[in-house]
């Protein structure tokens, strides 16, 4: 029994540190963290615009303070996704145990 300095490999640990790793990635690419942050910081902006409209720009949307409302909209569509990317995260893919040789 000789011991080389290495540490013993448990086929459960390894396997565990591989789906962490699968899992950590699939939340990191998940694309309604990228398309809800998007939506927030735009939505942050063009409401921002929108409070500020001048009486110039209120008249030529007829009245309609645009600005404000597409920003607020894309606010909340942004803050959806992103509630829904946390309330449903993102599953791992399942590795394909049934490779074909090559």
């Amino acid at each position: 029994m000789s011991n080389d300095g290495q540490p013993a490999q448990d086929p459960l640990i390894d396997e565990t540190q591989e789906e962490q790793r699968r899992s950590a990635a699939a939340r990191l690419f998940d694309i309604r963290r990228v398309i809800g942050g998007l939506f927030v910081a735009y939505g942050i902006i063009v409401t921002l615009i929108g409070i500020f409209d001048s009486r110039a720009e209120i008249d030529k949307a007829e009245g309609v303070r645009i600005n404000l409302w597409a920003g607020l909209a894309m606010l909340v569509f942004g803050l959806l996704m992103l509630l829904w990317q946390w309330l449903r995260p993102a599953e791992p893919p399942t590795p394909n145990e049934h490779q074909p040789e090559a």
